[in-house]
């Protein structure tokens, strides 16, 4: 892609997570919109649960910050330390940053960086009210990120790089900010077989964490050209199990499934 149609992938995906943002939070489910009829209207902390989120974790984080918006649970895999500093790339209304706010304490800090303002704001809110002292919501890109080279020891993200129309410049980022030994857990979408052009040209399904994943090889390979070593991707078969309610009777869950993708910087 050049340019142009960078920033109108960008546009489409910032005006879609919008009206998730500013809408009521019991409409809000699965990658995108939900409407009524929809099976993944069943509840968020449903959604989440299927994910791998402990009902533990869904109790203690504000209310509103929880959208139901990811594809797996990157706290499970990022031990998390006291004292580090996370940083959660598309950190939407806040929830996986409240969540690792508990593991780093106050010695520690957590960095949530979203392109869209409403999303920001709606996290801001959440921290200010719930009296969260150590995160810190920042609007930007994530192939520009709003942090200083080598300053965070570990990288979350929960189906938001599939989002993005240049992965390898996110790479390049999440590798200049941080630390030496510092790591990468993601949970995120990889295809599984080539998808139907139609499908593969509609923003809309790009906007739904479906149509701008990659393969696993190819994610492995801009992890590597970005300088990550011990570069693991490993899809997970039961998410097929959620992933089919996408959308309904298109069998998307013969073309995409859920991955934890871990990596470290040398």
């Amino acid at each position: 892609m050049n340019q142009v149609q960078n920033d109108e992938v960008r546009q489409h995906v910032r005006n879609r997570y919008k009206q998730i943002a500013i809408q009521d939070v019991s409409n809000a489910s699965c990658c995108s919109p939900s409407t009524s009829s929809s099976s993944c209207c069943d509840g968020v902390n449903e959604i989440s649960s299927k994910l791998g989120y402990s009902d533990e974790e869904l109790s203690i984080v504000p209310e509103g910050s929880n959208l139901g918006l990811g594809c797996g649970n990157p706290q499970a895999i990022a031990s998390i330390k006291d004292g580090e500093t996370i940083l959660d790339l598309g950190s939407g209304a806040g929830f996986d940053c409240f969540l690792a706010a508990k593991q780093v304490g106050d010695t520690g800090k957590v960095i949530g960086v979203d392109m869209t303002p409403e999303m920001v704001s709606r996290a801001r809110n959440n921290a200010t009210k719930n009296g969260y002292k150590n995160v810190d919501f920042r609007l930007g890109e994530i192939e520009y990120l709003p942090i200083q080279s080598e300053t965070v020891n570990a990288i979350i993200s929960n189906c938001v790089i599939n989002l993005s129309p240049d992965k390898q410049q996110v790479f390049h980022e999440a590798f200049r900010v941080l630390k030496s030994g510092g790591r990468l857990a993601i949970s995120d979408i990889v295809t599984t077989a080539e998808l139907p052009a139609e499908i593969k040209s509609d923003l809309d399904s790009l906007a739904s964490c479906i149509s701008g994943a990659s393969t696993a090889k190819e994610l492995k390979e801009m992890l590597r050209q970005s300088g990550f070593v011990e570069v693991i991707v490993e899809p997970k078969d039961e998410s097929r199990e959620f992933i089919k309610d996408w959308v309904p009777g298109a069998n998307i869950n013969d073309y995409i499934q859920a991955s934890i993708i871990k990596a470290i910087k040398p």
